[in-house]
């Protein structure tokens, strides 16, 4: 008996691992019609005329120490890659946040993932929002969330401005994205091509290239200068959306790669800048302070996890790790942070809670205090105090802790 369990247990192996072959074939020949083109323009120092592309370097998909990338990609693909376990599911207390903030407040909530409700003089702001459960074109297949949303889609306040870094699904999430423009017809700002795959969904959206900015004026059919006068500053649109570089890459379809160009923001409010990293892995290190040129920035966003696909790996070409997050931390000179993309969907090989114990070590290492880039639970509010220098005292590297982690 134990023999046919084991010899229908090889049949099944066999049969899964012809199976993923016949996929990567046909991820190979099949696609050309999966291709799109989402911009056309003309050539730059980021977009030959056909792809979008990393003027600090190409963009590397890496295989660990000692194997091949078709290897490590089956092993993925049958789940054989001893990645550590996941929880099935993490309690999440959602927030109820306030309609708006002051004129000169600002709060923030993290929803989970990249996703944060920014509440700045009278505006609700929103990044890379993502409410369904998972992070796929074919759900259930795809990532899963592990946390539910910090804020109850019906108890979202009225939103005013998106913005979306990229099209990957965790981060362009249609099915949410079609739920606020039904509900709220916010403004929705992104980089080059991603206007298109939102339109093609009825969604309208401003798509600019890096280097270019908007005014809330504008968006709302106004002369660019004009002053905008409001009385209690309530989704009053005062505000200016620049689009900034970072270091990464897009595709809905596989083929389509860098068909559509990612980004990270700054948005000046009358309360202060917030500059949302979006997706990023670390290249050159010199974009964060090409985003410090528009002034102080009152809040980052900074992703700190999906950074490891094997053991010991501190960051990947797509994604920092928390050493390169405190890093950006600083050349941004931003006063206040708050870590994401981390613990909601599981896209790489970290333990859950890596990300934040692997963060809170390096800003010992840097005699940065803990309250100004600390981890929130999801569903977390935060009112962000207003800019402060950002002062470093006793640093206390931990290498042996650090090590353990890795």
């Amino acid at each position: 008996m134990g023999r046919i369990i084991g010899t229908i247990g090889k049949g099944l192996g066999v049969a899964l691992l012809f199976l993923v072959v016949a996929l990567c074939l046909a991820i190979t020949i099949i696609p050309p019609f999966l291709d799109r083109i989402y911009y056309r323009g003309p050539a730059s120092g980021h977009y030959d005329g056909a792809h979008f592309f990393n003027p600090d370097g190409e963009f590397r998909i890496e295989a660990p120490p000692g194997t091949s990338r078709q290897g490590f990609i089956a092993r993925w693909l049958l789940r054989q890659d001893d990645r550590p376990e996941w929880p099935d599911a993490i309690a999440v207390k959602p927030a109820r946040p306030a309609p708006f903030a002051a004129p000169r407040g600002m709060s923030a909530t993290w929803v989970g993932h990249a996703t944060v409700l920014v509440q700045a003089a009278g505006l609700n702001i929103l990044t890379d929002p993502i409410w369904s459960d998972y992070a796929s074109p074919f759900p259930p297949l795809g990532p899963r969330r592990v946390a539910q949303p910090g804020i109850r889609f019906e108890d979202l306040p009225k939103v005013d401005l998106v913005v979306i870094s990229h099209n990957h699904y965790d981060h362009l999430d249609i099915p949410t994205l079609k739920r606020l423009w039904d509900r709220d017809r916010p403004k929705i700002v992104t980089s080059l091509g991603n206007d298109t795959i939102l339109k093609a969904a009825g969604i309208p959206a401003t798509a600019l290239d890096w280097g270019r900015s908007v005014s809330g004026a504008q968006l709302n059919g106004l002369p660019d200068q004009s002053v905008v006068q409001c009385g209690n500053y309530e989704h009053c649109p005062d505000y200016r959306v620049h689009v900034t570089r970072n270091h990464h890459w897009g595709s809905r379809w596989m083929t389509d790669r860098n068909r559509a160009l990612w980004s990270s923001f700054v948005i000046e409010t009358r309360a202060g800048n917030i500059f949302f990293a979006g997706d990023t892995g670390a290249g050159d290190m010199a974009w964060p302070a090409e985003a410090a040129r528009f002034g102080p920035i009152r809040l980052a966003l900074i992703p700190i996890g999906a950074f490891r696909f094997w053991k010991g790996q501190m960051k990947s070409d797509s994604h920092i790790g928390p050493e390169q997050a405190v890093q950006i931390f600083g050349k941004l000179d931003a006063s206040t942070a708050i870590p994401i993309h981390w613990g909601t969907f599981r896209l790489s090989y970290e333990k859950w809670d890596t990300p934040p114990r692997m963060l809170e070590l390096f800003l010992r290492c840097e005699g940065i205090a803990r309250a100004r880039f600390a981890p929130l639970r999801i569903g977390q509010s935060i009112q962000v105090p207003a800019w402060s220098p950002v002062p470093r005292e006793g640093k206390r590297c931990d290498r042996r802790a650090i090590a353990a982690l890795e």
